[in-house]
């Protein structure tokens, strides 16, 4: 009898565990305005596209599990989707939001509800939009909270902070990027860098709006750091402070003590900032880690300022004290950041790595040369004479995206002639990849849309292999849909041989965009179980409308539940 009683009572514990679970799901709902907004910065007024008048634009705040809603009206004068940078989207590829990929984009005057479930992942993720240069001022920091019943896997913070690392142009960022591609060079810089959309003191004109933090002495702060730039990765620092990093791109890692922070565009990292200085200002600042010799970038930092509270207020009149960030080009400190992340196995939704690989693909990428265009078009200001222009590829073919259907649609629709099924899972020849004086006739690249079809449930395995055809940079590699294990990260060419024995396949990072080391490699691994098209590219947006970029296409499943579902009705069409 006693041991019927205590059946009982354990299913009673299951059943209101399970009723809790499904109970404290809620749906959020967020309306985005786009449209113009006129703002001063760097002694100058600019009119922008933002999201309700803000820039950044909105934190959308949720419990994973949710249900979030955003109505996107588009009152902008360009087309925009909106992407959710991280999310994976499972059985709801319809709503990842990437242009020509998963939809064709939103006309000016017109709108789209996204919908879509937050289902085994917390952290720091966010929202961009991705389309043009657009996504350099229409972005925001979307955060996941655990939801009821469960905890951080780490010491609970008092309070959490997003921080922004973005970019500022003095001029209209869709003109900007449609100038280079008219006219076949590399397009202009940005004029500064910013954090919360403020670029700090060390800019002209900026020192009033720098962004501010005030904080208790013996507290402890929980930093989300996003890195929304649009062609620069960053070196972070507080003045002396050390940082704990306990995420990246929402997956948990284990805690790392460091005292630099390194994100390439796209990627988030999770810090604990204790508060256990002496009671004072201290900047926080950020500048690039820029890996490529030759190229032109602002040498100057972004900075906001954490103000110790003293007697109930911030103390305003100090001087703040000024971080130590490393040389531009540190690739040494940049390395060892990346390569000392470990995954945290106890986590909630630790993933254990797929040992048997169903697919291999060894990519090549990096930058190269295409003509300029039919009907013998010139490119007046290419680096490279007036009939060939930047490009870049992957596998040696530089993807070209549809434009009256996207991918996703046309795999649905089992619609022929939007892409087609054949990008190689090995670059065309072989030759020695990371070699500064290469030929020039091996920088000429193929123009497709070429995607890689794989089965579902498959575990895939790629090698990023870095490019020295026309220079060599850290690429942050972004795959839309999945994380993805970084098993091993290297220098020079990839060697199997050697390389296969450094692999982590106990507790590797979980990343959805990876920084694939300058002139070096990177291993991932992934299990493709979410039916539909993603897209994977460089996101470095300088490099994307140049061509570096595929897509994978994963098969339905064999059951109802494990196929894709149709689009919603007013899903966006060309």
């Amino acid at each position: 009898m006693a041991r019927l009683i205590f059946l009982l009572l354990v299913c009673s514990t299951i059943a209101l565990a399970l009723l809790a679970s499904t109970t404290s799901a809620s749906i959020v709902e967020h309306t985005f305005n786009v449209g113009n907004l006129t703002v001063n910065k760097l002694c100058q007024n600019h009119v922008i596209t933002a999201v309700n008048d803000s820039l950044p634009g909105p934190t959308i705040r949720v419990n994973e599990g949710d249900t979030l809603i955003v109505h996107v009206f588009n009152k902008s004068p360009y087309n925009l989707t909106i992407h959710w940078h991280g999310i994976f989207q499972l059985f709801s590829g319809w709503a990842d939001g990437p242009e020509y990929a998963t939809q064709c984009p939103i006309p000016p005057g017109n709108s789209y509800t996204y919908k879509f479930n937050i289902t085994g992942q917390d952290g720091t993720l966010w929202w961009h939009a991705h389309s043009s240069y657009l996504r350099a001022t229409v972005y925001g920091a979307l955060v996941i909270h655990p939801r009821a019943g469960r905890k951080y896997p780490f010491p609970k913070p008092d309070k959490e902070v997003p921080i922004l690392l973005g970019e500022w142009f003095n001029a209209n960022v869709v003109e900007v990027e449609e100038e280079s591609l008219v006219t076949g060079g590399a397009p202009n810089i940005s004029d500064a860098y910013t954090i919360n959309g403020r670029p700090g003191d060390l800019f002209p004109c900026s020192s009033k709006h720098t962004y501010n933090l005030k904080v208790d002495q013996g507290k402890t702060y929980l930093l989300r750091i996003i890195n929304a730039a649009l062609n620069n990765q960053f070196f972070f620092k507080v003045a002396n402070h050390s940082l704990t990093v306990v995420a990246v791109d929402a997956s948990y890692t284990d805690l790392y003590v460091t005292d630099v922070v390194v994100l390439g565009p796209g990627q988030t990292t999770d810090v604990l900032l204790k508060a256990n200085q002496a009671i004072g200002n201290y900047y926080m600042a950020a500048h690039p880690y820029a890996s490529a010799a030759g190229i032109q970038f602002v040498e100057n930092a972004t900075t906001g300022i954490i103000r110790y509270n003293s007697g109930g207020t911030a103390n305003s009149s100090a001087a703040p004290i000024m971080p130590v960030l490393p040389a531009f080009n540190d690739t040494p400190t940049a390395h060892k950041f990346y390569t000392n992340l470990t995954g945290l196995k106890t986590g909630p939704f630790w993933v254990p790595v797929p040992r048997n690989v169903d697919e291999k693909m060894f990519i090549t990428f990096g930058l190269g040369v295409s003509i300029c265009g039919p009907n013998n078009a010139t490119c007046p200001n290419s680096p490279f004479g007036p009939t060939l222009r930047f490009s870049a590829s992957m596998n040696n073919h530089s993807f070209v995206l549809p434009t009256r259907m996207s991918l996703l649609e046309a795999f649905f629709s089992n619609v022929s002639g939007i892409y087609t099924e054949d990008f190689p899972d090995n670059p065309p020849f072989v030759f020695d990849y990371t070699n500064n004086n290469l030929s020039f006739a091996l920088a000429f690249t193929e123009k497709s849309t070429r995607v890689k079809k794989v089965k579902f449930n498959s575990t895939v395995e790629m090698v990023f292999q870095n490019t020295a055809l026309i220079g060599i940079e850290n690429h942050p590699i972004h795959l839309h849909g999945f994380n993805f294990h970084i098993l091993a990260q290297g220098f020079g060419n990839y060697n199997a041989t050697r390389d296969e024995k450094t692999f982590n396949l106990d507790n590797p990072q979980e990343r959805n965009t990876v920084s694939v080391p300058v002139g070096g490699w990177a291993v991932v691994r992934f299990r493709a179980n979410n039916p539909g098209v993603w897209f994977m590219h460089c996101h470095l947006d300088v490099h994307m409308p140049w061509g570096l970029a595929t897509a994978i296409v994963v098969e339905n499943g064999p059951t109802p539940s494990t196929k894709l579902p149709p689009p919603p009705a007013d899903f966006p069409r060309c």
